[in-house]
């Protein structure tokens, strides 16, 4: 992985941020548009963390603010998620090779579905070295993983159907409402990124009881995933510079 000087990390929830938050040295808030920006070092890496809000358009506003603000050279979104699969299951790690935009549907003037006009793209492709990297702590962890397409909308999905079509259309893992809006946010701006999210219920009839039952521990999760490899990157940077 080539130098990082310094990593965004974004949340949509308190519950999802307050650890890491908790995590940083030396931290120095600023509030700019309404969101608070804590930044300062996690196992000496520089960072800087907010929590942005639930959905599209806060995640974009925040992601957008952060990287003019701060420039970053990574942006990771960290989170819970709703399963597409039965691979996964609550707990489990879904980590984003890709997303993609669900809600995004301009199918009726003939574009595919998910197509983000005016950059012409469906997917958008993460850091493949931060996947790795990703994919190696959940690993060294013990936690079941899955890496692939994270599709996001502004939309919990608690409908079977509409889970099976997500999945169908797009080849999805998994489904949340911040991921795709900071990836379109980092791809204009030439910025890597990277989704990790733990899963906190099955996207079905069920989803709103399991995720109340289960935020606190896939948070936790994804916590942990995220300090592993925040401590692993240091090391790989020291040996980077000698």
């Amino acid at each position: 992985m080539r130098q990082i000087k310094r990593i965004g990390i974004l949340g949509a929830m308190a519950s999802e941020m307050e650890a890491i938050k908790g995590m940083i040295q030396q931290p120095h808030t600023e509030e700019i548009s309404g969101i608070r920006f804590v930044q300062g070092t996690i196992h000496g890496i520089d960072v800087v963390a907010a929590t942005c809000g639930i959905g599209k358009v806060f995640a974009a506003l925040c992601a957008q603010t952060m990287i003019l603000t701060y420039h970053p050279d990574l942006m990771i979104n960290v989170g819970v998620a709703g399963s597409l699969t039965p691979k996964l299951n609550i707990g489990d790690i879904a980590i984003a090779e890709k997303v993609v935009q669900h809600d995004m549907d301009t199918t009726a003037i003939g574009d595919p579905a998910g197509l983000l006009s005016g950059i012409n793209v469906v997917y958008l492709p993460c850091s493949q070295d931060t996947v790795r990297m990703m994919e190696a702590c959940a690993d060294a962890l013990g936690y079941h993983r899955e890496t692939g397409v994270i599709a996001t909308g502004d939309v919990f999905m608690t409908d079977s159907q509409k889970k099976r079509q997500v999945a169908d259309t797009f080849d999805a893992i998994s489904c949340e409402m911040e991921g795709g809006s900071i990836g379109q946010v980092c791809y204009v701006n030439g910025t890597d990124f990277c989704i990790l999210r733990a899963i906190s219920d099955n996207g079905d009839e069920n989803a709103h009881d399991d995720y109340h039952l289960s935020l606190d521990m896939a948070a936790d999760r994804a916590t942990q995933v995220m300090d592993r490899f925040l401590a692993n990157l240091a090391v790989g940077q020291k040996l980077f510079q000698g």
